[in-house]
């Protein structure tokens, strides 16, 4: 379980960023909770009480408030001793890197955030945390391999055997039910099953037609099944309109 505190004045700034959580940690099967506040006095009075967090999305300029996000940083690592938590500012100015220097946050976001980073930040974060890791693992003879998720174009199924198809260009073959790694380590991943042999990664799909998938460098596209058709088209749509936030 993660608890993640969301402190911004701007409401839709606020919705936008719970909402991208939790379409993330839906996406990466990682539990939550998010808390929302709208001043920094708030979030330090929550603290106080015994609030804890392991994430805090934080706003560094607060319209009607008196105390702002770099000074509730202080507070959080001084007045309560809190150095475990990760701090991700947000800001619409970028001129605040000797200010927040002592504080040492996790990360920085620039109004207005895009999905994308909100992704990057989240991932990171968890990898840095031990709470998820980003690789796809599977068996070759008796030995296990790993790949990153970024570095995988597509999952391909022949004869009961698997090829696994990434960036560098190498395809690694191992026996598996494309069905089974779809379920237990892609499906919560930005990839589309789009056909009984094919599983392809959002990220390196330069086109999508009724009946064809153009892949990132492929010398040819793959084939969507008929009856999956719909399915495909509809979850490549929520993925961009996802990924635009």
């Amino acid at each position: 379980m993660i608890y993640v505190a969301i402190c911004d004045d701007e409401t839709k700034i606020g919705a936008d960023l719970e909402r991208a959580l939790i379409d993330i940690f839906g996406k990466l099967s990682v539990a939550y909770e998010i808390d929302i506040f709208f001043s920094g006095e708030e979030l330090c009075k929550a603290m106080q009480s015994g609030a804890v967090y392991d994430l805090i999305f934080l706003d560094i300029e607060f319209a009607k408030h008196e105390i702002n996000g770099v000074e509730v940083g202080r507070k959080i690592r001084d007045n309560y001793n809190n150095f475990m938590v990760a701090i991700v500012y947000m800001s619409r100015v970028k001129d605040y890197a000797l200010e927040l220097f002592d504080i040492q946050p996790f990360n920085f976001l620039v109004k207005p955030m895009k999905y994308e980073k909100v992704d990057e930040v989240v991932r990171k974060y968890l990898k840095v945390s031990g709470m998820w890791s980003e690789t796809f693992t599977y068996k070759i003879g008796h030995d296990i391999f790993k790949a990153q998720i970024k570095d995988i174009v597509y999952l391909e199924s022949r004869n009961k055997k698997l090829k696994l198809h990434l960036l560098s260009g190498r395809a690694d073959e191992f026996y598996g039910s494309i069905k089974e790694m779809y379920q237990e380590q892609l499906q919560r991943l930005d990839f589309l099953f789009i056909h009984t042999s094919y599983i392809v990664n959002y990220d390196y799909i330069t086109a999508l037609k009724f009946n064809q998938v153009f892949i990132k460098d492929a010398a040819a596209p793959l084939p969507i099944s008929k009856h999956r058709a719909n399915e495909v088209r509809q979850r490549y749509y929520e993925i961009m309109k996802r990924r635009r936030m």
